[in-house]
């Protein structure tokens, strides 16, 4: 039973891609209702997943993938914690998107096209997160590129096709890294398995090539994750429709590169490993750079999505840092932000497309008065802007809390000062927003609407996604949570709980 559930957390995705794409434009109520259905098994079969996963039965099934060169070259599924807790954010961040894309796309073009990719990002993400080994993984993460580029390039416009070859660019650059780290790494190591503590406890020196390969694994899985230098394609991709937004910042792409790195350190190389090699160390500061330079530039953007989007890159950050951190709280911490970062996010995107669906407004600058219009929408819209400035009791302020005892208890105070720095960054380019919205009047020409504030397609996602990042800060310490759940994900890794 659970072997057939985690086949079906990624086979009805993609078949779902498939169906999408046949129906094409004339049958819209069909491929709506396939989408729906299709996002509903998958996330009960996830949940089946993670009800066997809880009782200790991880299921794995597994396919050599050329078996004339041995059993070491295999595609294999499995359904561990770890992978659990990404897959689940997938799942079900999923179906909701699916609600709000319905609604936002009811007038927009190649529908068909659309909610096929859309699917197939989620496959390929699925498949991510639950592979079992680092060449299941490569193949999955290169999958979600592609059904990822016709996404950000949707609309066809001269902005839309340039953000789309700026993403294939910096994708296929790290493609590259990926390819090379991994062929090498099997050189050495022969086959990597994902394993807790990690896979390369047989392999006796080989540093020089250890630290090379770490390199060209974490840069190549650091383009998802967005951390500087390798960003720049993120903010431009913000030219694709807003559930696109909510996929590439919220629920699959950024979130598979940052989760990827979370296999790297805890799984291929162990965090133990990895420190006495004197990788983690590069790996924080590049983290900690990043958490700080993205929130500078997010103050500095009018266009809303574009300081959501260098919002997302200081907050990714977050979960490479707590995996470059010693100790199991720090990792706890990374995990637990892969849901609460994507709760508090998915919410802001959701408004900022319904304010650009109901109200034709997209800049900060234009933002006055639209609490007044939309004071639901809005309200949500702030609960997960001070879960993300780290303000109790949201989401964000569990992850600050866990990231910040991690460090100081390793002897890394200075990430308690950088994540109060973080914190009052966050207010200063998210605070505005809310200020203006229900503190300055609206401006003359903006749009009234009689009953619902907005489509309920539109709206109800919105509540739903602010609701769970507020239950998630307010719950932690609950045994559901998803705090408490990822320190049960990360525990093997160091061979005790946190």
């Amino acid at each position: 039973m659970t072997v057939a559930a985690l086949i079906a957390a990624v086979a009805l995705p993609a078949a779902t891609a498939a169906g999408s794409m046949a129906a094409g434009e004339g049958r819209a109520r069909l491929r709506d209702a396939a989408n729906l259905l299709g996002a509903t098994l998958t996330a009960a079969s996830v949940a089946a997943l993670l009800s066997a996963a809880a009782a200790g039965d991880a299921a794995r099934v597994s396919a050599p993938l050329v078996p004339q060169l041995g059993p070491g070259l295999e595609l294999a599924l499995r359904a561990d914690p770890l992978g659990l807790t990404f897959a689940a954010v997938a799942s079900g961040l999923w179906l909701v998107t699916t609600v709000y894309a319905i609604g936002y796309m009811e007038h927009g073009r190649d529908r068909g096209r659309f909610f096929g990719f859309f699917a197939l990002c989620i496959a390929s993400a699925i498949g991510v997160a639950l592979a079992a080994n680092l060449l299941t993984l490569l193949i999955a993460y290169e999958v979600l590129t592609l059904a990822t580029w016709p996404l950000v390039a949707h609309s066809g416009t001269p902005e839309a096709l340039r953000a789309g070859r700026v993403y294939l660019r910096y994708a296929i650059g790290a493609g590259g890294a990926l390819l090379a780290g991994t062929v090498w790494l099997y050189a050495v190591a022969g086959a990597v398995p994902f394993v807790p503590g990690g896979s390369l406890a047989g392999v006796e020196g080989a540093r020089g090539p250890l630290v090379a390969i770490f390199a060209l694994l974490a840069a190549g899985f650091a383009v998802k994750a967005a951390v500087f230098p390798l960003h720049g394609w993120l903010p431009q991709a913000m030219v694709a429709p807003a559930p696109v937004s909510a996929l590439l910042h919220a629920v699959a792409v950024v979130k598979a590169g940052a989760f990827a790195i979370v296999r790297l350190v805890l799984e291929v190389y162990g965090s133990a490993r990895a420190a006495e090699l004197g990788v983690t160390g590069p790996l924080a500061a590049a983290a900690a750079f990043t958490i700080v330079f993205a929130s500078v530039r997010a103050m500095a953007q009018d266009d809303l999505k574009r300081r959501l989007a260098f919002s997302t890159v200081g907050q990714l950050s977050y979960i490479v840092l707590g995996v470059a951190l010693p100790g199991a709280a720090a990792a706890t911490a990374a995990v637990a932000h892969l849901a609460h970062h994507a709760l508090m996010k998915i919410t802001l995107f959701f408004t900022a497309g319904s304010l650009a669906e109901t109200l034709h407004v997209y800049k900060v600058s234009e933002l006055g008065g639209v609490g007044r219009r939309m004071p639901v929408t809005m309200t949500a819209f702030t609960l997960a802007s001070l879960g993300i400035m780290g303000i109790p009791p949201g989401a964000g302020f569990a992850t600050k809390y866990v990231l910040s005892a991690g460090g100081a208890s390793s002897g890394a105070a200075w990430v308690v000062v950088l994540l109060a720095t973080s914190g009052l960054l966050s207010a200063v380019y998210l605070l505005p927003i809310v200020g203006a919205a229900f503190f300055r009047p609206p401006a003359e020409d903006l749009p009234r609407r009689r009953g619902l504030e907005s489509d309920w397609r539109l709206l109800v996602p919105i509540l739903l996604t602010a609701a769970l990042a507020l239950a998630a800060g307010i719950l932690a310490g609950a045994p559901f949570s998803p705090l408490s759940w990822a320190r049960e994900a990360v525990a093997p890794a160091f061979g005790a709980l946190p």
